[in-house]
């Protein structure tokens, strides 16, 4: 008596699952992914074989471009805004609430704090047009406000965070030496000796097999 052969079906496998996590997992990166501002000016920074990564918070970003000028960021809203009061205060500038919000939104500027209110006052996406004009922020013997707004921004984030606060110096390829020696000359006379300096990483050159 023959065999019966039994129905050969395929195979088959719900993806109705995989799909469901996959929209899960798009949904949640979504949700809090967090998008670096628009920088006010953008360098291209010289590279380097440091694999050092710098932290992730606390970080005050002083920014030298091929123009000589000088930028100051926070990467913490609160810490600016307090850091903003204290040197407007020891300035003479006056900042409304509004003003004070739209500025902890900055990620940096190059303006001298007599400029800043105006600055603010416009329209963020008329802004960009104003940022190739920026003079850079005072660094000179008689007007030096960034060194105001750094030690300003510490004392916040020391208060706020009761963490140190890292210093990153971050200068274009092509900027003016001069111009980053001082700066640094600016930190260390305030006894801030240690800082970061933010190049892009390049490949290790491979030893020659002997």
């Amino acid at each position: 008596m023959p065999k019966v052969k039994p129905h050969r079906t395929s195979p088959s496998l719900d993806m109705t699952p995989m799909v469901d996590l996959a929209f899960l997992l798009v949904t949640f990166f979504m949700l809090t992914t967090k998008f670096a501002p628009e920088e006010t000016v953008v360098v291209d920074t010289p590279s380097s074989i440091s694999e050092i990564k710098l932290p992730e918070s606390n970080v005050i970003t002083l920014t030298i471009d091929n123009k000589k000028r000088v930028f100051f960021g926070v990467d913490d809203t609160k810490t600016k805004i307090q850091a903003l009061q204290k040197v407007s205060a020891k300035y003479g500038v006056n900042f409304t609430a509004e003003q004070a919000k739209e500025f902890g939104n900055l990620p940096n500027f190059g303006l001298p704090i007599s400029q800043l209110a105006s600055y603010l006052n416009v329209e963020r996406e008329e802004r960009k047009q104003l940022n190739a004009q920026q003079p850079g922020v005072p660094i000179d013997s008689l007007n030096n406000q960034l060194i105001d707004w750094v030690i300003e921004a510490r004392k916040a984030n020391q208060a706020l965070f009761k963490k140190p606060t890292y210093i990153a110096i971050k200068g274009d390829g092509n900027a003016d030496v001069p111009t980053v020696q001082a700066v640094i000359k600016l930190l260390q006379e305030r006894d801030i000796n240690r800082f970061n300096l933010i190049t892009d990483l390049e490949n290790k050159p491979v030893a020659a097999a002997k």
